[in-house]
């Protein structure tokens, strides 16, 4: 396969719905998933539960928090909400009491747009992808629950709050490199596309010498995602021929 030479070069459905960083963008064989804002609409539902946790204590969970929280492992998130908003409790209690109330709402998430239709086109193509997802094994559990024949066709799941391989978080690239090797055929990093909605998890994959497709919260600033290699709207508007994968019929 030919390396196609920019995303000037890819076919947009809709220039006005899909905004490109202008970058060389290489064949890829494997795809990894991040889950909470990429394949999962549960950004928001989490975003209310420390919203309202918080509240409790008459903080505020500001934009600039959230964007560094956006994408971390649980504890790590959990210190930064505690210390920051120098909340009177513990990590372990803040952790249980957005635990809760995620445990009412999150089993009843919906995939984003877009999501169903590119993982079953890659399943039925054999293209081989996996999730990467700092969600513990439980918590992965309850937000999928509602969907799990899609989320059976995924080759495999790291969960990085309980993997023991993956000994540092996102922004580190630990967690896509332990997804990485998990395929059968061990491929190269520079063969993986990792799709990703935090400038966090933008950082470890290409950390890990991945590209990447970010899928950016509206309110995120442009300087945040500066290095993802595209940038979408909406996965209905990803062009897997711009990465050498099988178009859409």
């Amino acid at each position: 396969m030919r390396l196609l030479p920019t995303v000037a070069t890819c076919i947009l459905k809709n220039v006005n719905r899909t905004f490109c960083a202008a970058k060389k963008l290489h064949c890829v064989t494997h795809v990894i998933f991040d889950m909470d804002g990429v394949l999962l609409d549960t950004e928001k539902l989490h975003k209310q539960s420390v919203t309202e946790v918080v509240g409790k204590f008459g903080k505020t969970y500001n934009l600039d928090l959230r964007y560094r929280v956006l994408g971390a492992p649980e504890l790590d998130g959990a210190k930064m909400v505690v210390n920051e908003l120098k909340l009177p409790i513990s990590i372990e209690e803040y952790i249980n009491m957005v635990r809760e109330f995620e445990s009412k709402v999150m089993s009843d998430v919906d995939v984003l747009p877009g999501v169903e239709r590119l993982i079953r086109h890659l399943h039925k193509n054999n293209v081989p992808f996996a999730i990467a997802t700092s969600s513990g094994k439980k918590s992965y559990d309850y937000k999928t629950s509602k969907h799990r024949s899609l989320f059976s066709l995924f080759n495999h799941v790291v969960n990085g709050a309980t993997d023991p391989e993956v000994k540092n978080g996102k922004p580190a690239p630990d967690i896509f490199l332990t997804c990485a090797s998990r395929f059968p055929d061990k491929p190269p990093m520079n063969k993986c596309l990792v799709f990703e909605d935090s400038p966090n998890g933008v950082r470890g994959a290409k950390d890990a010498g991945m590209q990447v497709v970010m899928l950016p919260d509206p309110l995120l600033p442009k300087h945040l995602c500066a290095e993802a290699s595209v940038i979408l709207n909406s996965m209905e508007d990803f062009i897997p021929e711009a990465f050498g994968l099988p178009p859409f019929n």
